[in-house]
């Protein structure tokens, strides 16, 4: 019984997911837009002829409804849109507003528009705008004109502007009602005007139009958490405590803008020749950033510190080392969001070796998750050990946005993390990474640290100057981001889907990539710059001809989530384009973030852990994984939920991730995708590859050998790539078993020939096999 209710529920949340997936489609919104406008030109028609024919038709409708019929034969009636035209025009022309319905009209016409993408508005502004014109119009022919028409059926500014005519005039005199139509007037033409006021004031205000922002107004004590420290000493047998200060961070920026015009050319006085510079965001320079108040305040706003936990923490650390034989001299708490930091200065002699060894016995003692020492940390003559808190704190990606020191970066492709163990936002540029891979166990973080990524940039860039790549072979993870296609997504031509599911589709994806790195490069030789940001400055002070094939470049970011999945399918042809790729693309502009739930050595391999130099490790289960991903221990200790190591060189940094939940990224892309995009996404260059076909002719069935199946099982189960194996287990020559391997090679199964180390096994387990064998 409970089994069939179960299912019942599930169907019907699949229907209203269905229903809901409709009304949101942007090709449900250009229907219903293009319903709209055709309607508002059939009652434009329909007024228009209402001048002419309205004598003739009066009598004939006199007493009918819109929705009520009547045998009127069709020659009878005059107006242009016939006998539903007559009456509709009689409505709003006589009983509604008159003349100034057109006002109305406007509006409507501005929904349509708006619906169908084709122009992006301001609804509500221009919602009271044309409101005030039609009351003010109504009003003012009916005043002025309306004696003129009293002896006709017509109501020049509709029922509506004789009957408040006549109450302004009756309660306020002709002078009165005179000065209350100019003062409607006064603020029509103040709305109209508002953005020129608001244009001419900016320019006063230096640095103050941060992105995303459109309302001044004060933040204050939002997401200001400063780290909390205490300190004691321990001299001669005294214990002294005494409360630290922290270093005061102004997080927040004092004024902020909701909207803002931002990316769009100012002219200075002072500086006219800036006029001639390209300006790449003329292609859609009514663009505005993401509102900061789509995002959402969660947690808590001031960090709470639980003194009690951390004196008996204290306590506990001191007495474990002291039953060691490790005397302590200083011992000092940071408290962050979601672990604590006690930095320990041992008496001279110690050896940090020792306390080092002690991990797991303090972890023991204080009885948490998991607890990492630094020893020592760097730039300090103290030890560090990180305690996870009782009760974590979560971290929201609109603390991170809005702080200042993501607000005032000038860094080319800032990313908001999170924040660190002393509570101070990570923000750091991809663009000198340049790569970067993200590793971590199922349900550790690893999908919220992607979206707050792709939310950093999507707030601090215009689309000319970013473009997603992203690859998704789950189909359910970056599908949000198909909205934006227009925007900010690159793809191959006449490709359907913005988001790249299919593995054979990733794989000219890629290849693709490689043939714009190329083209890049070229470019970059014929301008003799040696970068992309060189380049770009070249062509936007028009030194660069673009009838010579100069173009702006735009930063290409691309995303592969389950990278695991990808390389356990598709083995060199995946890894082999990503590897020219990162080896060749910083300079270029293109950058690779690519994640993995399976951090094994299968996966992450020596080419991919050579060329993604940055690394961000969530909570794997083992140290073994934790070596993989960042060649030391640490993720294997730390709590989950965001909770993340970030490694660039030698430095480990401990952050809480911004956590960005999906109905926030929902409202980002919505806002996005409801502005005016370009006609198409970007296009990648077409790819295709005669090597390709020529390895699949010399890998398919016909020229295969007999034992070519066996042999390719026999790798994956031993996981060894060893031609003698071949030998030994088939009974066959060197010859034999040496084509064999090639052909395992070319069919990517077994990685390229190491000397006389065996060869690496790309293939995993035997179900990635069968699909490989089914594909060819």
């Amino acid at each position: 019984m409970q089994k069939k209710s179960t299912i019942t529920k599930t169907n019907t949340n699949s229907k209203f997911s269905t229903i809901r997936v409709f009304f949101q489609s942007s090709t449900t919104h250009y229907f219903v837009g293009l319903i709209i406008l055709i309607i508002v030109v059939y009652t434009s028609i329909s007024i228009f002829s209402f001048f002419f024919t309205s004598n003739t038709d009066q009598s004939k409708i006199e007493g009918l409804s819109l929705f009520q019929f009547k045998n009127i034969e069709a020659e009878e009636i005059a107006n242009w849109a016939g006998l539903r035209g007559a009456i509709l025009s009689s409505i709003l022309m006589n009983e509604g507003f008159g003349l100034s319905t057109f006002f109305l009209l406007l509006f409507t016409v501005f929904v349509a528009l708006r619906l169908m993408k084709v122009y992006y508005v301001r609804l509500i502004r221009n919602f009271i705008l044309c409101s005030l014109l039609t009351i003010w119009l109504s009003i003012t022919l009916t005043f002025f004109f309306g004696k003129f028409f009293q002896e006709t059926a017509l109501y020049i500014g509709g029922k509506h502007g004789f009957i408040v005519s006549n109450i302004l005039v009756y309660n306020f005199g002709t002078s009165g009602t005179l000065l209350i139509i100019v003062l409607l007037f006064i603020i029509s033409i103040a709305i109209v005007n508002i953005e020129i006021i608001y244009f001419l004031i900016t320019p006063k205000q230096k640095n103050k139009n941060k992105i995303g922002f459109s309302k001044e107004k004060k933040i204050e004590n939002a997401s200001h958490i400063p780290p909390f420290q205490t300190e004691e000493n321990f001299s001669n047998g005294i214990e002294h405590f005494e409360v630290v200060k922290p270093k005061e961070e102004e997080t927040i920026i004092s004024e902020i803008k909701e909207k803002n015009r931002g990316f769009s050319k100012k002219i200075n006085k002072d500086n006219l020749e800036k006029v001639r510079e390209y300006d790449p965001t003329l292609g859609l320079p009514n663009y505005l950033c993401p509102p900061i108040n789509l995002l959402k305040e969660c947690g808590i706003s001031e960090l709470q510190i639980d003194m009690e936990e951390q004196k008996t923490n204290k306590n506990k650390i001191l007495s474990t080392l002291d039953s060691f034989g490790i005397k302590i001299a200083m011992i000092k708490a940071t408290v962050g969001p979601t672990v604590t930091l006690y930095e320990i200065q041992p008496e001279a002699g110690i050896r940090i070796s020792k306390i080092k060894n002690l991990e797991d016995d303090i972890a023991l003692r204080l009885s948490a998750l998991g607890i990492r020492i630094i020893a020592p940390i760097p730039g300090k003559g103290t030890i560090g050990i990180e305690v996870p808190n009782r009760e974590s704190q979560t971290v929201s990606m609109k603390s991170v946005i809005t702080s200042k020191k993501f607000q005032e970066t000038k860094l080319d492709l800032p990313i908001a993390l999170g924040k660190t163990i002393t509570n101070e936002t990570f923000v750091f540029d991809l663009c000198k990474m340049p790569h970067l891979l993200v590793a971590g166990a199922t349900g550790q973080g690893k999908s919220v640290g992607l979206n707050a990524i792709i939310t950093s940039l999507l707030y601090k860039k215009h689309p000319a100057q970013l473009k997603f790549v992203l690859i998704d072979p789950k189909k359910v993870e970056f599908n949000i981001y198909s909205e934006i296609e227009k925007h900010f997504l690159a793809k191959l031509p006449n490709e359907e889907d913005p988001v790249i599911t299919n593995v054979t589709k990733v794989v000219q994806t890629l290849n693709s990539l490689t043939k714009e790195v190329d083209e890049r490069y070229n470019l970059l030789k014929k301008a003799n710059v040696r970068n992309m940001k060189e380049y770009n400055e070249k062509f936007v002070n028009r030194q660069l001809n673009p009838q010579k094939k100069h173009r702006y470049m735009p930063y290409f970011v691309v995303i592969i989530d389950e990278f695991g999945d990808l390389i356990m399918t598709a083995g060199r042809e995946i890894e082999l384009p990503i590897a020219r790729i990162a080896q060749l693309a910083r300079a270029v502009g293109i950058h690779m973030i690519i994640a993995t739930q399976r951090p094994d050595t299968s996966i992450i391999t020596g080419i991919i852990k050579a060329n993604f130099p940055a690394r961000i490790a969530f909570r794997v289960s083992a140290m073994v994984d934790s070596r993989t991903i960042l060649d030391t221990s640490g993720a294997n200790h730390l709590v989950g939920k965001g909770d993340l190591l970030f490694s660039q060189g030698n430095d480990l940094t401990r952050i809480q991730c911004a956590f960005v939940d999906t109905s926030e990224v929902e409202k980002i892309t919505e806002y996005i995708s409801n502005q005016q995009g370009y006609p198409n996404a970007e296009i990648l260059p077409e790819y295709t590859s005669e090597d390709n076909i020529e390895k699949r002719d010399t890998t398919n069935l016909s020229n295969r050998d007999p034992l070519f199946n066996k042999a390719a099982r026999l790798m994956v189960t031993h996981q060894q790539g060893s031609t003698s194996l071949i030998q030994r287990k088939f009974e066959i020559g060197y010859n034999r078993a040496g084509r064999l391997m090639d052909q395992l090679e070319d069919a990517g199964i077994v990685g390229s020939a190491q000397g006389s180390k065996a060869r690496e096994v790309l293939i995993s387990d035997e179900y990635h096999l069968d699909k490989i064998l089914e594909l060819e």
